[in-house]
């Protein structure tokens, strides 16, 4: 298994805007460098992005939820 780390600290969103479907769901097939989320700080927004690729366990961070810098967003099963 393998965790993905929060970059930075911010607010952790799972789609691009409420109105758009999630970059991610658990059960999902996850490529290297795929986009599973974002993180905005002070208006601005980077990429949360797989170094590995295997299947989307879950997410340890709620949509919209607070994230400090190394913090666990997501869990995967690399394959």
């Amino acid at each position: 298994m393998a965790d993905i780390l929060s970059p930075l600290p911010g607010i952790f969103y799972r789609s691009p805007s409420p109105d758009k479907p999630p970059y991610a769901k658990p059960g999902d097939t996850i490529t290297v460098g795929q986009t599973i989320g974002i993180v905005e700080i002070m208006k601005q927004f980077s990429e949360v992005r797989s170094e590995v690729a295997g299947t989307l366990v879950s997410f340890s961070i709620e949509d919209t939820g607070t994230v400090d810098p190394g913090d666990v967003i997501a869990t995967i099963t690399e394959e």
